[in-house]
């Protein structure tokens, strides 16, 4: 693997979250990958590893310290492993939940401003065979991306549980302001451009204030960027056409609770989760990467977790964090050249095909960047 003679040399610092479960098996594979893009590219690649989630809680009591969000933000991107265990079977679940695993992930979340999840929904024709749909829909092939508001709405409005006249209330608050609303726009259409020219904006109008006013922004920014056609789209419809017809998407852009909820759904009619990546944005360039999926504990430690979620995280990071479209496309044709060669990890195995461990997927990966 000799470097490319039109490589230009750049440092990338990278700090490293392997996290819980399979975490540090997948994280361990992106890295073998990413060392690869340096070898070929000539980049030096520079690694520093900090605790977060049920890693951290054994170690420090808490799921994040402050040292480690001094050191992520310190850095030019982080990549991210798994958060979380089992649980019904994990001690970490008997806290109180602001200490628990996921605590870290929504801490770090706003610690780092990261307010914009891309989360990619792509159908390799390798892999048609375990979508879900019908294969006169699963035919016409699909390539979205989700992007989700990450630090506003239900999940950080104020909220409490009351008890009112001998009956128990609890109450969630749904908060946008335009500001909010605004920058996540901008960050869909800016993105769009670089697609197939298309924003699809998922609210639910025709009964929240909040979504409302999401509408009226969207149509502000898109005055800025002519070339992309917009639409709006009611959430429960959206909800519909990702089953019915998910090939009319490129960029579906929502709030924070509906892009939850659409961002699984889109993952699952890829036919599996365990090759989907996800981003997440603040104002500038930087950004935490990781997989869709969870920590899989069952299977932690077996080398038999897929690493392709992780490895397409990274060429995101590439892409997004550090403007290396090239080398981001080596590491996605790379992905699709195993799938083509016929190698596959047991959760996405099929008839004929070469099931391989984690390892041995991370060392084919690596070796096909060129």
């Amino acid at each position: 693997m000799e470097k490319r003679k039109d490589a230009v040399t750049m440092e990338l610092h990278i700090v490293c979250i392997p996290g819980d479960g399979i975490g540090p098996e997948i994280v361990r594979e992106a890295k073998k990958v990413l060392e690869a893009v340096a070898r070929v590219y000539g980049h030096k690649m520079i690694f520093e590893d900090i605790l977060m989630g049920g890693a951290s809680i054994d170690v420090h009591g808490v799921p994040l310290t402050e040292e480690a969000v001094t050191r992520a933000r310190s850095a030019q991107a982080v990549l991210m492993g798994s958060i979380g265990g089992n649980t019904s079977t994990s001690p970490w679940y008997k806290l109180p939940p602001n200490l628990r695993p996921e605590a870290g992930l929504l801490a770090i979340r706003k610690e780092l401003n990261l307010f914009a999840n891309l989360r990619p929904a792509v159908l390799y024709d390798e892999l048609a065979a375990a979508c879900p749909l019908k294969e006169e829909i699963s035919s016409a092939g699909f390539d979205m991306l989700i992007m989700r508001e990450l630090t506003g709405g239900l999940y950080f409005g104020e909220r409490r549980t009351v008890v009112e006249n001998g009956v128990r209330k609890a109450v969630d608050t749904l908060t946008y302001d335009e500001n909010e609303i605004r920058r996540i726009a901008i960050k869909g259409f800016d993105i769009a451009m670089k697609r197939r020219k298309k924003v699809t904006s998922v609210d639910k109008a025709n009964v929240l204030d909040s979504s409302r006013l999401w509408r009226k922004v969207v149509e502000e920014v898109a005055a800025g960027y002519p070339e992309v056609v917009l639409e709006h789209m009611l959430v429960d419809n959206c909800a519909m056409q990702l089953v019915k017809d998910p090939a009319q998407f490129d960029v579906i852009l929502t709030e924070n609770m509906f892009g939850d909820i659409l961002s699984d759904e889109a993952s699952m009619v890829t036919g599996s989760i365990g090759m989907l990546a996800s981003a997440s944005l603040n104002d500038s360039k930087f950004g935490l990467y990781e997989p869709s999926h969870g920590s899989a504990p069952d299977i932690a430690g077996q080398d038999i977790a897929n690493p392709i979620a992780t490895v397409l995280s990274a060429a995101m990071m590439l892409r997004y964090s550090f403007d290396l479209d090239a080398e981001a496309d080596a590491v996605e044709t790379a992905v699709k050249q195993v799938l083509k060669d016929g190698y596959r990890t047991g959760d996405i195995m099929s008839p004929g095909c070469e099931q391989v461990g984690c390892s041995r997927m991370g060392d084919l990966l690596a070796e096909r960047v060129n």
